[in-house]
């Protein structure tokens, strides 16, 4: 049995952190050892924000605004571009069973979007029924583990939001509702009858946990959707309003909003860089951050399930609901009068931010089981490549998720957004409540992943990521050689392992 994975290609994907060894101790990687890279064309509108894999054809689906670029898994070679803008800007798509999801925003978003089905083998239209009207502005799709549901987060952002509606200059500031804001919902389509079973809505839900923003001038906007493995429950990032939707596919309705909480920065162990002064420094300060998660993914231990999620913040798209934590009103002092925080939230020596700077791992009831700390930006730090000239807003924001199964242990791939260069985190998540930071992947001349997709061809594995900073698509190659006692992930030392299998994470790309 293969005992060791490494690149095939003759230069390394990125410098071999062995747990160890010290990390700090590392120059920071200069090669590129990346299996291949596929650039799109910006200029025509093909960027590359989400990817997908579909194993039938063993290609890569890349979605971006005008439309989808058809990659061969093996080699990067473009199969063929499929023009989209017809049905509208496209946000995403998920592949599974050789059927291609696609899911379009309307000319103007506040109008109800569509979702279409294509072939993967004939790259057009799938027979049949194959386009559904769902809610405004979908985004987030994925199918459930058995092919039986498509399951479509959609967002219902308004074009302008809700006004400030309490007295000016003082905070916690409140914003009331806007005058046109669709119903942030899921849509559930039956494969089946190829019909929309049931359109899950958030209004009037139960609601447990704390910190649950709802004073910003929006309402609740499914971001995106982890399903279990059983099918039969989707927990839904509500990440503006710090919160996760508990959905129960088979009633088609949410059971339950459950309220993030918040994490605490002047912990040990918790420290962030508040300054942007070309200086990249931790230290422990008075602020707590919203974990406001965008990505997420399940997975199953001990007979319970996990979710996985990636702790980017947000704010409104206006920033109506962001202020200087030194403004009139908050007054705060150095170092932190320049950090970007909630106005809804904060008040003068109460600050909260957006984003925990973090991935953490919870139960189905939102009980934290781990949160990775500081180790996101520190690690990248060590490695040269953290921005500084993010430091006030949310650090590295981590973004997209991926969960990879090898031999019964199980690893989270954690794509951080904003890097110098594109950077993916890996950790052993087998035993949630002691998960351990594995290393770093960082993909010279990609900018800012936004997607992750694991998968495996004739006995080797890949780790694709689409990046929407350099419009690039790119992957790292695994192969399996006889040396015992790790496994390496293009370069990267992931001990412990005895090579196994690549099981399919319960995610979409």
């Amino acid at each position: 049995m293969p005992r060791l994975f490494r690149p095939t290609t003759p230069a390394l994907a990125c410098a071999i952190l062995a747990p160890l060894v010290s990390l700090s101790a590392l120059a920071a990687p200069t090669l590129n050892s990346k299996a291949w890279t596929y650039t799109h064309d910006p200029a025509s509108g093909y960027l590359s924000e989400i990817v997908a894999f579909d194993g039938a054809s063993q290609t890569l689906w890349v979605a971006g605004v005008s439309g989808v670029d058809v990659l061969n898994a093996r080699t990067g070679a473009l199969v063929q571009r499929i023009d989209t803008r017809a049905y509208g800007s496209i946000n995403s798509v998920a592949v599974r069973g050789g059927v291609a999801a696609m899911a379009f925003e309307a000319p103007l978003r506040t109008d109800p979007g569509n979702v279409r089905l294509f072939d993967t083998a004939t790259r057009s239209l799938l027979a049949g029924t194959n386009t559904f009207a769902v809610g405004a502005l979908p985004d987030m799709l994925t199918f459930t583990p058995d092919g039986s549901k498509l399951l479509v987060a959609n967002e219902g952002t308004p074009s302008t939001y809700g006004a400030l509606a309490s007295v000016p200059g003082v905070f916690p500031r409140t914003y009331g509702p806007a005058a046109l804001d669709p119903a942030g919902s899921v849509s559930i389509i039956d494969m089946a009858s190829r019909s929309v079973s049931a359109t899950a809505t958030l209004a009037g839900v139960a609601s447990t946990g704390t910190q649950i923003r709802t004073n910003t001038g929006m309402d609740f906007e499914p971001e995106y959707i982890a399903v279990n493995a059983a099918g039969t429950k989707a927990y839904v990032s509500l990440q503006e309003a710090n919160a996760m939707g508990v959905l129960d596919i088979q009633s088609g309705s949410f059971a339950q909003i459950v309220g993030l909480g918040v994490k605490d920065f002047s912990l040990p162990g918790n420290r962030i860089d508040p300054l942007n002064d070309g200086t990249p420094s931790l230290i422990n300060v008075n602020v707590k951050g919203l974990y406001q998660p965008d990505a997420m993914a399940t997975f199953e231990r001990g007979g319970q399930t996990f979710v996985v999620m990636a702790n980017e913040g947000d704010y409104r798209e206006d920033d109506g609901d962001r202020s200087n934590a030194g403004s009139a009103g908050l007054n705060a002092a150095p170092p932190l009068n320049a950090l970007r925080v909630s106005n809804t939230d904060s008040s003068a020596g109460n600050l909260f931010t957006a984003g925990a700077r973090s991935f953490s791992i919870r139960d189905v009831n939102g009980t934290l089981v781990y949160d990775s700390g500081e180790i996101l930006d520190r690690e990248a730090i060590a490695a040269g490549i953290y921005d500084d000239g993010r430091s006030r807003d949310k650090g590295v924001e981590p973004e997209g998720v991926e969960l990879m199964e090898i031999n019964g242990r199980i690893f989270a791939f954690i794509g951080l957004e904003r890097t110098l260069q594109a950077a993916i985190a890996a950790f052993d998540i087998t035993d949630p409540a002691n998960t351990s930071f594995v290393g770093l992947l960082v993909s010279n001349g990609d900018r800012a992943p936004e997607g992750l997709k694991g998968y495996v061809l004739d006995g080797q594995y890949y780790l694709a990521f689409s990046n929407e900073g350099s419009s690039t698509t790119s992957v790292f190659w695994l192969a399996p050689v006889p040396e015992p006692g790790s496994l390496a992930l293009a370069g990267l030392a992931l001990a412990g392992l005895l090579g196994g299998r690549l099981r399919r994470a319960r995610k979409s790309a």
